[in-house]
């Protein structure tokens, strides 16, 4: 049986061109294109892909939280591939539940390989940002535990996110911890900085993953 595929991309000409390379291998069948993460994630319902191919960077639903919500429930597995090569998208890709991260300008074999690897469980990282992983691993040392992204943040960070999780806006977090709106804003703005998030959707997806 071929693996079933679905790309998600918001440029056309990208999403059209990654389907049909992979459509050109038999070991492959592309099952459905979507143009951004909640077109992703209600075709996934529909056409049960085993393996979901985002882009990152999306209009309405972003990659990282489109990712989080199709792995809810062991849904397919999903290979991020993007421009950046940025660590932090990486290790936010990472822990929603991204099986492999790689970027666009790979090779065309590549991609396919990528994808038949993930089908079968095996993760798979753009090569150059893998080295850079595991250098910056190797310079924590021997023993190092792995950093608690949440660490950086103060309590009531910690409270504002989990709040987001459940997705609540600004004014409904500031009733519920009893604090103004703008204080609501400050402590958003530093959730996002500080666990370098683009938009408070990705967070909420990271929060409803990490904090439950």
């Amino acid at each position: 049986m071929p693996v079933r595929v679905l790309v998600a991309d918001d440029h056309q000409l990208m999403r059209e061109g990654t389907a049909a390379l992979l459509a050109a291998d038999e070991r492959i069948e592309v099952v459905a294109l979507a143009r951004d993460g909640r077109e992703a994630i209600a075709l996934a319902a529909r056409r049960a892909p085993d393996v979901v191919v985002l882009d990152l960077n999306m209009p309405n639903v972003g990659g990282l939280e489109a990712c989080a919500r199709l792995r809810e429930g062991g849904g397919p597995e999903v290979l991020m591939l993007t421009v950046s090569e940025q660590e932090p998208d990486l290790y936010a890709a990472l822990r929603v539940g991204a099986a492999g991260y790689l970027t666009k300008d790979m090779p065309p074999a590549e991609l396919v390989e990528a994808v038949l690897a993930v089908s079968r469980g095996e993760p798979r990282i753009a090569p150059a940002m893998a080295s850079r992983m595991l250098a910056e691993l190797g310079r924590a040392g021997p023993g190092a535990e792995p950093e608690d992204p949440l660490a950086a943040l103060s309590a009531r960070e910690r409270d504002v996110l989990a709040l987001l999780a459940e997705g609540l806006r600004n004014r409904e977090i500031a009733e519920r911890l009893v604090i103004s709106e703008a204080t609501v804003k400050t402590h958003v703005r530093h959730v996002l900085e500080k666990l370098r998030f683009r938009n408070r959707a990705e967070a909420a997806a990271f929060a409803a993953r990490h904090l439950s």
